[in-house]
């Protein structure tokens, strides 16, 4: 089986999921390079759209994603990567997760979460 990464100028979505708790813990992308060098670290390596580099999860704040597995879509085209998080979040904004807010039917956004560690701190 070979992934798909034609429909995204050679990237593919990476969700990122807690393999303990089943909490979705954000999205990122990744190229050939970002899923060869998360196997061969063991820990989740994406593509930076906006700096045009690989970034491993972590480098800067030290709130790894240690890889428990890797799982493919039906289309061959995205993948979920079920973690084990070392650190209090992955949200650059100091939250657990990046989906802290849920959109409500009339556009609004409603805070459903509270931080976990001081973004300041982390990306000094």
């Amino acid at each position: 089986m070979q992934l798909d990464f034609s429909k995204l100028n050679g990237l593919i979505p990476a969700v990122v999921q807690d393999a303990g708790t089943n909490e979705v813990l954000m999205l990122g992308f990744m190229n050939r390079e970002a899923l060869d060098a998360t196997f061969r670290s063991g820990e989740v390596t994406f593509f930076s759209r906006s700096r045009g580099k690989l970034w491993m999860k972590g480098e800067t704040s030290g709130h790894r994603l240690r890889l428990v597995e890797l799982r493919v879509d039906c289309d061959c085209d995205a993948v979920l990567a079920r973690v084990e998080p070392l650190g209090p979040g992955v949200c650059h904004e100091g939250y657990r997760s990046c989906f802290f807010r849920r959109l409500e039917a009339d556009g609004a956004t409603k805070l459903i979460s509270t931080r976990s560690f001081e973004p300041a701190k982390a990306y000094s």
